[in-house]
Formats: structure tokens, sequence, C-alpha cells
């Protein structure tokens, strides 16, 4: 088990005695955090035991701000599951970046209410801008080293998403994109690896940002998923050579705008059909059934599915393992989600700066989750992509190209 000895002649050799009691809160705390883990393992460190429910895997560093100073901690890791300790905030880098963007606001003149009682709230009043600049560029430094981070190995599928932000600019309040890009890689690991600030969604925005991933060393794309805005359209084929996944369920909300609100179950379940077929040639072949079956009554419905098949069913050509998270964006939007509650906090940001900062912040943290919890996607099935059946459209442009 844990060694609970300190040896105090020893600190206090080591340490002047300014430092002295900064020494042994960082001694009390890691040794508090080694009995934590122990109690999770069920063995201590280099022991036998038959109950161990997984394995030590180093240290990740955390650093403590007290009224003795800023201790610096080794937060124990583990193989399988995670431990964090109760006396550290388990989100420190996004809640320091909240705190920022409050900060820059309140010295930034915005006399808004809302940032006035988020302030107050948070204790900020008084707070000297060199504090904020000596936070703001920390949480900086880490956010831009993930979001430019290199990127390795075969990447075959990337999601793209969107979500709309207000910032202020030149005195007045204006919408900002906030681009969103997760990819998973052949390792069955999701990761988010882009993040994109401008002022809305227009092509050549898309194109400076896929390019950009690109340089970083993006490759391998096979599928990218998103939803059927022109502009991310065209920048995607533009930038990759990969098939186009049209979001389902966007695609279904469209489709069903033609039907009365009392049909939308009924249809619903008709075009379902399609999905549940095993393989892209039988899913075709229900498809254009069900739009010929609808066609009487809903003719503009049926001609959104013959317009739309290839790209609602590009999926279908990608092995079923893999499937059910590749016909729609919901994975990144479950992100857009948190990132809009956190977003919900500040309201009005007060530069694009400090959306980066905070929505750059939000994704490292579920970044770094994401690869504590098991493979996102079987790895065995990524052999099956270049054999699974290819769509006739695609095939037959493959070949003309």
């Amino acid at each position: 088990m844990t060694k609970t000895n300190m040896d105090l002649s020893e600190l206090l050799q080591k340490h002047d005695q300014g430092d002295f009691l900064r020494s042994i809160a960082e001694a009390v705390l890691q040794l508090l955090m080694e009995s934590d883990v122990e109690g999770l393992i069920g063995a201590g460190r280099h022991e036998r035991a038959e109950n161990r429910t997984t394995w030590r895997n180093g240290y990740r560093e955390r650093s403590l701000d007290t009224r003795l100073g800023t201790l610096n901690l080794k937060v124990p890791k583990l193989r399988q599951g995670s431990y964090f300790p109760g006396f550290l905030e388990a989100r420190k880098t996004s809640e320091q970046a909240l705190v920022a963007v409050i900060q820059e606001a309140w010295i930034g003149g915005v006399s808004t209410r809302r940032v006035d009682e988020l302030a107050q709230a948070m204790g900020l009043s008084g707070i000297s801008k060199s504090t904020v600049s000596k936070l703001c560029k920390d949480i900086d430094e880490r956010v831009n080293e993930f979001l430019n981070r290199p990127l390795s190995g075969e990447w075959p599928y990337l999601w793209l998403d969107a979500t709309y932000l207000k910032a202020r600019q030149g005195g007045r309040i204006v919408s900002v994109a906030a681009i969103i890009a997760v990819a998973a890689n052949t390792d069955g690991r999701r990761e988010i690896i882009g993040l994109g600030i401008g002022p809305s969604e227009a092509e050549t925005f898309w194109m400076d940002f896929l390019r950009a991933l690109k340089a970083r060393g993006l490759a391998g794309v096979k599928l990218v998923i998103s939803d059927a805005h022109g502009g991310l359209k065209s920048a995607i084929a533009r930038v990759f050579e990969a098939t186009w996944q049209r979001c389902r369920v966007h695609w279904m909300r469209n489709a069903l705008a033609h039907v009365s609100k009392g049909q939308h179950t009924v249809v619903a379940a008709a075009i379902r059909q399609a999905f549940d077929q095993p393989d892209r040639a039988h899913a075709g072949d229900m498809w254009r059934h069900v739009a010929d079956q609808l066609r009487t009554r809903w003719p503009k419905l049926a001609t959104l599915m013959d317009d739309s098949e290839h790209d609602v069913l590009a999926y279908m050509a990608f092995p079923r393992q893999h499937r059910t998270k590749l016909h729609s964006t919901n994975p990144i939007e479950r992100l857009n989600k948190e990132v809009k509650r956190r977003a919900d906090v500040v309201g009005i940001f007060p530069n694009e700066a400090s959306i980066m900062r905070l929505i750059g912040a939000v994704l490292f943290e579920q970044n770094d989750e994401w690869q504590t919890q098991n493979r996102y996607m079987q790895v065995e099935a990524f052999a099956k992509i270049d054999a699974e059946e290819i769509d006739p459209i695609l095939s037959i442009t493959s070949k003309a190209a």
C-alpha cells in the first residue's frame, strides 16, 4: 500500500521556510490521491491482487491555486475508467475560459445587466487588466496548441457542422458561425480536429477551413457527413476526393415539410423502410418504390426523394458496423448543444477571440473525455471500406474521372 510517512526533515532540507508549507500541502494532497486510486483499483502500486479492477497509466499534471501559492500536483491516470479528485475542478480549463471572457467584457466596459450580474456573482469587481491578460494568455496557448496540433494517420470519416453565436463587432452585435470538425481514425477513435470562426458559412470560408485541416495532416477521408448547405457542399467537393453524406435527420425534416402534420408518422415510417435494408442496392430499390407510392399524393416529396437518393443513402455503401454513426451529424449535434450551453452563460461575446477561447476550451475538454472512453467504432470494419458495394453513380463518376 502507499507509504504514508512523510520525511519532514527531507522536505526542510530541500525547501526554504517560505516554500515549506506549500510542499507539505502538495505532499498531503498527493497522498490523498494515491489512496483514492488504490481504493478504485483494489491494489497498491506494484502489488499483485486478484480483486484488481484496472491498472495505473501514468500521471497528468494539474495546478491548484491556494493561499499558500500554486500547488503542482500529479493526478493519477487509469487504463480503464477515469479518476479526478474532488478538491480539483474537473472542468478547470473551460471554467477559466468562461471567467476570462466575463472579465474581458467587464474591463472592456460592456455594461449589460447580464455581464454585470455574472461578474458580481463570481467576485470579479476590481480585478486588474494584467491578471486578465495573464489568464487569457495561458488559456489561449493551450487552446491554440490543441486546435493546431498535427494530424497523423488515416481519418476515413469526417463530420462537419456550424452553430451561430453573438459577438460585438465595431459597436454592433452580429452573428458569427462557429465551425466544428470531428473525425474518426482507423484506430476507431473520434477526435475534435478543428474550430473556425467566421462571419457566415460562405464557400470561401469553408474552403479555407478544410484546406487548413489538410495542411495539418488530415488524410484518407472517405466519407464527409454534413447538412446540405450549398457553400459547404461545394467546398467538400473541391477539397476532398470523398463521398458526401447528407445528414438523414435534416433531410427528413425537409421531406416532412411537404406533408401535412397528421401524416408525418405514416410517411416517415414508409421512408425508413429504405434505411432498414441490408445493403445499398436493396435500399435504393426500396427508396424508389416508396417514392413512387408517394408520388400521386405528394409529388414534391417524391421529387425530393428522386433528387437526393444518392446523397441520403451514401452511408449504405460503407461497413454496416459503422452505419449507425454515419447517417447523420448527431455526434456533432450533441457537441453543439454543449457549446451552446456554455455560450448562453456569456450571452454576447466581447469579440471573436473570446469565442475561440471559451469554445476552444470546451472542445479541448470534450476531446480529452472521448480519449478515456471505449473506441467509437469497430476497428476491424475499417478494412472493409473499400470492399463494400459502391454506389453505381459514384462508380461511374470515378471511372469517368
